[in-house]
């Protein structure tokens, strides 16, 4: 995989992640080759799974959705049968914008967004609260966003 990340292509890398819709013949331009070898390596990088896809990131201050809080999850039964069940139901929360099994005193760290407080708390009432075996939760409101998405830099 190191082999893959020469410089050219970190470069390639970093001028997708800043504009995934770059034409190649602008991108071909800004790292100094030509456009057919950069599409080559645009393709190389896709079949080796460094590029795993390309999206749009909406504004969620546009979409009214200022509210993040970060949630606790302790269960009932952490053996593996129950983290799938929890792992499939979380996933069909879309307000839960990221979830991660913690290794500490709790199992699950969830982010959530949400339009305000009251939303919050019919989302904590009637989706989190009902997740398969969940025990107890905290719930941590974020004040503000130091960084935010800011992906990986190469």
């Amino acid at each position: 995989m190191n082999e893959l990340l020469d410089p050219t292509n970190r470069r390639i890398l970093a001028e997708l992640t800043a504009n995934a819709r770059i034409p190649v013949t602008e991108l071909a331009r800004k790292v100094g080759l030509s456009k057919t070898p950069v599409a080559l390596r645009i393709r190389q990088l896709e079949d080796a799974g460094l590029i795993t896809g390309y999206r749009a990131t909406l504004s969620p201050v546009r979409l009214g959705l200022t509210h993040v809080t970060y949630v606790e999850v302790r269960m009932t039964d952490t053996r593996q049968k129950a983290l799938e069940a929890f792992n499939a139901a979380v996933r069909l929360i879309p307000e839960v914008e990221e979830c991660y099994m913690i290794a500490g005193g709790f199992d699950y760290l969830l982010k959530v967004r949400s339009r305000d407080m009251t939303d919050y708390r019919r989302i904590m009432a009637e989706k989190i609260s009902s997740l398969p075996h969940v025990n107890a939760t905290s719930s941590y409101v974020a004040m503000e966003a130091v960084i935010e998405q800011g992906g990986l830099t190469l």
